[in-house]
């Protein structure tokens, strides 16, 4: 049985412990810092005798991102989401570690209606989303990991409007985390966009009240999900 670790202890880890008991490693926590390749010496490995250095876990699933979605600190978006992870990514492809990278629909932004993973990214005109797609791409030129897209929400919805007009197959993220620790359990890898059916965000809120979203947010992030449905359902 494969060893797991969950790298981040927000939302999202957070969840994902909680659903399998997964160890989870944070900078809040141990102290861990993704941007430095030292940390993963200490976390991820063992050094027998000084010679030969073992590996700890067999997949490492990273949840930490910078998610401040439309804050125009170029710096810190290009630190976190795409630096660190081509350091994360070639420290996991050296020591035969398999990486589950979590990304965002974001990356579908001005793109196709119900986007596969096979349609063109079009990155959404902010730092988050366009680095995030730089670090899916990376991550996937090792065949061996496995990166997923999609959008998880607090349960229940911590606002008192929600909009009317953004689309999209975000879910709470109880609901996400099922669906990603199904697929890592699977031992999946590739390109999955990871969701339930399309909605708006008022329609996953509830009792709220409808409310538009601002110019700067996009309105249609669907994305086809059957290639998970395929998984989930046992036809693939």
């Amino acid at each position: 049985m494969s060893k797991i670790v969950v790298l981040g202890d927000g939302l999202l880890g957070s969840e994902l412990v909680k659903q399998t008991a997964w160890e989870f490693i944070s900078r809040k926590k141990d102290g861990f810092d993704i941007s430095n390749y030292g940390s993963y010496y200490k976390f991820f490995l063992e050094d027998h005798d000084s010679i030969a250095w073992w590996k700890k876990y067999d997949v490492i699933v990273n949840c930490i991102a910078n998610t401040n979605t439309y804050s125009d600190d170029k710096d810190l978006h290009w630190d976190i989401n795409y630096k660190s992870i081509i350091k994360l990514s070639d420290f996991c492809s050296k020591h035969n570690i398999k990486l589950v990278h979590i990304s965002t629909d974001y990356v579908y932004t001005n793109s196709v209606n119900n986007a596969s993973e096979n349609d063109v990214p079009i990155h959404g005109n902010n730092w988050y989303s366009y680095t995030k797609l730089l670090g899916d791409s990376y991550v996937q030129l090792n065949e061996n990991n496995l990166v997923l897209r999609g959008t998880h929400k607090q349960r229940p919805f911590p606002y008192n409007k929600a909009w009317i007009n953004q689309i999209g197959n975000f879910d709470y993220v109880d609901v996400m985390a099922n669906l990603i620790k199904q697929l890592i359990e699977k031992e999946i890898t590739g390109l999955y966009n990871v969701g339930t059916e399309l909605k708006t965000m008022f329609n996953l809120a509830g009792d709220v009240t409808p409310d538009f979203a601002p110019m700067n947010v996009p309105e249609n992030v669907s994305m086809n999900i059957n290639k998970l449905k395929n998984v989930i359902e046992g036809n693939n």
